[in-house]
C-alpha cells in the first residue's frame, strides 16, 4: 500500500472519529443543558419568571441585536456589558447591601470585614444551590428566597430603565453604545429580564450533585464564589504539554521528509495562452462584488469602532438613531463573511471548468442565477436586520426575516435557508463542471477529490445553523452556531483553499503534481486532527459538561501544530515569485499567500493560543483579546487568501491586459500594515488592559464603562485610527485596481488563443 492510500485512510478515520465525538459531546449538551423551568417561584408559590416568560425574552434578545449588543456567557461583542456577569454582580450587591440593612440596620460597605465575609458566606448559600425541583405532573419548579427576589426585582428595574429611555440612564446607554428606547415595549423589557435572568442563574447555580455552575463557574467572580474549576487548570497544563509534543513531532515529520528540488518552470507561462470560458467570463462579477463589499465592510467596521468611544454618536453626528452600535456591528460581521465566501465561491466556479476541460450547458446561466441570488439574500438580510433592530417586527416577524441575534448566523431564518439554497446551487454548478476530472485517474486525483470533498462539506455544513430553532436553548444553540462557525468557515474553506493552491501551483510548473499531492493529503491530515474536534474550546463556558474542556484543550492545542512550520511555506511561496521571469504576473497573488501563511501563524496560532486553553480563556472570552484574534485570523488568513485567489483567477480571465502593479503593491503593503496597526497598537493592548481588571476585580469589571471608557483604554481605542486609515486605504487601492482592470477589459479585446487547459496538465 502506498503512502498516499495511507494517508487517504488516516482521513478518514480522523473524520469518522472526530464527528463521532462531536456528535457525543453534542448528545451530552441535549442531556445536561442549563434547565429551563417551567417556573422560578417564591416562597408562597408567586411565580416570578415563567418558562414562557424566559423564551419570550430570548426573542426580544435576538430582535435587540443579541450577541451583537454585550454579550451572554461571554459570547458577543464588548462595549456593552457581558449581560450574565452584570446581571450577577449588581444582583450580589443589592443582596448583600438588603441582608445588611436587615440584619445591621447600616450599608454593607460599613461594616466590618468580618461581618462583610459572614454575609458573603450567606450570599453563595443562598444563589448557588440548586433547588430545582421535579413535580410528579412534569413541572419543573426552583425556589428562591425572598431576599434574592427583592435583589431580582432591583436589577430589573435597572434593566427595565436601561433599555428603554429613562433620562436618567441616558448617560450609561451611551457608554454602552445603545440607542435610546432599544426595546420600547415595556412588556417585551419585562421579558428580556426573564432570558437575562436566566443565563445569570445558569452561570450561579451549581450542577447537581457538583461544586461548580452549569456554565463551569464562570464569570470569574470570587465574591459570588465563581472560581477557575480542576478541569480549567488540569486540561490547560495538558494542551501546552500537547503543544510541545504535536510541534516536536511535526518538525521531526518535516526533518525526516525528502525535500526535492521545486521543478524547473516552463519557458513561458502555462496559463498565459488559455482562453476563459462562458462561465467563467461570468465568474468575474463575483469578484467585483465581493471587493464592493468588503469597501462596505471597513466603513462599518470604522464607524462600529467609533461607537466605543462615542456610543450614540459618529464624530458629533447622533448617528445611532438611523444605524444603533447593534446594526453596524451585525452588518460588518457578516459583511466579512459575505465578501470572502463571495470571492471564494467565485474561485470555485472559475476553477471547476478549468481542472476538468469541461463546460456544461447552462453553466454560464447558472453562474449568473447564483449571482443574482447571492445579491438578493445580502441585500434582503441586511435590510431585514435593520428593520428588527429597529423593532418594526414582532417576535415571529423577526426571526423569519429579521435579525436572529446570533453572531455570524444573524440573518434571518427565510434568508438563512435562501443562503442555504445557494450553497446548494453552487455545489450543483461546481459539480457539473468538474465531473470529468473526477473521472481521471492522475497524480493529482487525490487532490482533485480533497477538493470537491471540501465542496460538498461548504454546501452542506451551513446547514447545521438550522438545527436551531426560535426557542432553542442556548447551551444547544451555541452548539450548533459554532458548527457554522468554526468547521464551515475555518474547517472546510481552509481544506477547499489548500487544494486550490496546490493545483494552481502545479499549473504553473512551481510543484511537482506528486509532491502537491502528498502535502494536500497529509497537510489536511493534520489540519483536521486538531480543527474539527477543536470546535470544542467554543463551549468551554456554554452550558457544556466538563468533558467539552478535556476535549476542547487538547485538541484546539493540536489545532496550531501545523501553524507552528507554516514559516516554511511562506518562504516557499514568497521564493516561486520569482521562479521565471513570466511569473511577475503573479507576484502579488503569491505575495497574498504568504501574508496569509504569515497571519496564520500570528492571528490564528499565536494570538490564537493566547485564548485557547481553558485557564486563559476562562478570564479572557469576550475580551478585546478575542476581537484580536478575530481580526488577525479573519482577515489575515481568510481574508488575505481569498484576494490572492481572486487575484489568481483574474490573471487567467484577463489574458495580456497589462496590469496597474502600483495599486496592488500598494493594496498588499496597506492592507498587512494596517491590519497589524489595528491588531498590535489598539486591540491588543486593550484587550490586556481589561485582562489586569477582571484579575483584580472579576470578569463583570473588564467590560465596566469604568474600564472599557478609562482615560487608558479610550486613548488605545484612539490609537486604533492610523491603522483604521492605512487599511482602509488598501482596500480603496484594491478597488482602484478592480476598476482599472473592468475599464481595460471593456476597452479592448485580451488576444488569447485556447490552449491547455488546467485539467490537461493535472
Amino acid at each position: 500500500m502506498n503512502k498516499n492510500k495511507l494517508t487517504v485512510i488516516a482521513l478518514l478515520a480522523v473524520l469518522i472519529a472526530s464527528f463521532t465525538v462531536l456528535l457525543s459531546i453534542g448528545s451530552d449538551i441535549y442531556r445536561e443543558k442549563p434547565p429551563i423551568p417551567t417556573a422560578y417561584v417564591s416562597g408562597s408559590g408567586e411565580i416570578i419568571f415563567s418558562e414562557n416568560d424566559i423564551e419570550q425574552g430570548q426573542l426580544v434578545w435576538r430582535s435587540m441585536g443579541g450577541q451583537q449588543l454585550g454579550s451572554v456567557w461571554g459570547h458577543g461583542s464588548y462595549v456593552a456589558p457581558d449581560w450574565t456577569a452584570d446581571w450577577l454582580h449588581r444582583e450580589a450587591l443589592a443582596w448583600l447591601e438588603i441582608t445588611a440593612q436587615q440584619r445591621y440596620q447600616q450599608p454593607f460597605t460599613a461594616l466590618n470585614d468580618e461581618l462583610q465575609a459572614g454575609l458573603e458566606l450567606a450570599l453563595r448559600n443562598d444563589i448557588r444551590h440548586n433547588s430545582v425541583v421535579t413535580r410528579a405532573n412534569g413541572i419543573t419548579e426552583v425556589s428562591l428566597s425572598d431576599t434574592r427576589i427583592k435583589a431580582i426585582n432591583q436589577v430589573a428595574d435597572h434593566y427595565l430603565s436601561l433599555f428603554g429611555s429613562d433620562p436618567a440612564l441616558a448617560h450609561l446607554r451611551e457608554q454602552y453604545a445603545m440607542k435610546e428606547g432599544t426595546i420600547p415595549s415595556l412588556d417585551h423589557r419585562e421579558k428580556l429580564n426573564a432570558f437575562l435572568f436566566w443565563g445569570a442563574w445558569a452561570a450561579i447555580t451549581e450542577r447537581p450533585n457538583e461544586n461548580y455552575t452549569y456554565t463551569n463557574n464562570w464569570p470569574f467572580d470570587p465574591q459570588l464564589g465563581n472560581t477557575p474549576t480542576s478541569s480549567n487548570v488540569v486540561w490547560s497544563i495538558l494542551s501546552i504539554v500537547t503543544l510541545i509534543a504535536g510541534i516536536g513531532g511535526l518538525v521531526w515529520h518535516h526533518a525526516a521528509g525528502k525535500h526535492e528540488a521545486l521543478p524547473e518552470p516552463a519557458e513561458q507561462d502555462p496559463l498565459f495562452f488559455t482562453k476563459a470560458t462562458k462561465s467563467q467570463k461570468a465568474v468575474g462579477k463575483y469578484f467585483v462584488t465581493a471587493i464592493a463589499l468588503f469597501l462596505l465592510q471597513i466603513l462599518l467596521g470604522g464607524i462600529t469602532a467609533h461607537y466605543a468611544v462615542e456610543g450614540q454618536n459618529f464624530y458629533g453626528i447622533p448617528l445611532s438613531e438611523i444605524l444603533p452600535y447593534s446594526v453596524t456591528r451585525t452588518w460588518h460581521t457578516q459583511l466579512a463573511v459575505f465578501w470572502i465566501a463571495t470571492a471564494w465561491l467565485g474561485t470555485g466556479l472559475y476553477i471547476a471548468p478549468a481542472l476538468s476541460g469541461h463546460e456544461p450547458k447552462f453553466q454560464r446561466i447558472g453562474v449568473n442565477i447564483l449571482w443574482v441570488a447571492l445579491l438578493i439574500v445580502v441585500l434582503g438580510s441586511m435590510t431585514g436586520e435593520w428593520l428588527g433592530v429597529q423593532q418594526y417586527f414582532d417576535l415571529d416577524m423577526n426571526f423569519l426575516f429579521g435579525h436572529q441575534g446570533y453572531e455570524y448566523i444573524d440573518l434571518g431564518r427565510v434568508w438563512q435557508i435562501l443562503l442555504l439554497v445557494g450553497l446548494l446551487i453552487w455545489l450543483v454548478l461546481v459539480t457539473a463542471a468538474i465531473r470529468p476530472a473526477l473521472n481521471k485517474q492522475g497524480e493529482m486525483t487525490p487532490v482533485i477529490w480533497v477538493l470537491y470533498a471540501s465542496c460538498i462539506a461548504i454546501g452542506l455544513f451551513y446547514g447545521a445553523g438550522l438545527f436551531m430553532g426560535k426557542h432553542t436553548n442556548l447551551a444547544i444553540a451555541e452548539y450548533w452556531r459554532w458548527w457554522v462557525v468554526h468547521l464551515w468557515v475555518e474547517g472546510f474553506f481552509e481544506t477547499f483553499a489548500t487544494a486550490v493552491i496546490a493545483l494552481m501551483l502545479v499549473r504553473l510548473g512551481l510543484i511537482r503534481a506528486r509532491n502537491a499531492n502528498a502535502a494536500v493529503l497529509f497537510t489536511t491530515v493534520v489540519f483536521l486532527t486538531g480543527g474539527l474536534i477543536g470546535t470544542l474550546h467554543h463551549l468551554y463556558f456554554t452550558g457544556a459538561p466538563t468533558s467539552v474542556i478535556a476535549w476542547g484543550a487538547i485538541f484546539s492545542a493540536l489545532e496550531v501544530v501545523p501553524l507552528a512550520l507554516i514559516g516554511f511555506e511562506a518562504i516557499e511561496s514568497y521564493r516561486m515569485r520569482g521562479a521565471a521571469p513570466w511569473m511577475i504576473r503573479y507576484k502579488w497573488a503569491i505575495m497574498f499567500f504568504v501574508a496569509t501563511a504569515f497571519w496564520n501563524l500570528v492571528g490564528a496560532g499565536v494570538l490564537g493560543f493566547l485564548i485557547n486553553p481553558p485557564i486563559s480563556l476562562y478570564f479572557i472570552q469576550g475580551l478585546n483579546t478575542t476581537a484580536t484574534h478575530a481580526h488577525a485570523a479573519f482577515m489575515g488568513v481568510y481574508g488575505m487568501l481569498g484576494i490572492g485567489l481572486m487575484l489568481f483567477c483574474l490573471r487567467g480571465l484577463t489574458g495580456n491586459l497589462e496590469w496597474n502593479n502600483q495599486y496592488l503593491k500598494g493594496a498588499f503593503w496597506t492592507l498587512n500594515i494596517g491590519l497589524a496597526g489595528m491588531v498590535f497598537m489598539s486591540l491588543l493592548p486593550v484587550g490586556l488592559t481589561q485582562f489586569f481588571a477582571v484579575l483584580e476585580n472579576g470578569y463583570w469589571y473588564g467590560r465596566s464603562p469604568e474600564v472599557i471608557h478609562s482615560p487608558l483604554v479610550e486613548t488605545l481605542v484612539w490609537m486604533r485610527v492610523p491603522g483604521d486609515i492605512v487599511f482602509a486605504l488598501g482596500g480603496m487601492l484594491l478597488g482602484l485596481f478592480l476598476f482599472d482592470l473592468l475599464k481595460k477589459s471593456l476597452s479592448s479585446k485580451p488576444v488569447t488563443t485556447a490552449a491547455g487547459e488546467l485539467g490537461a496538465k493535472v
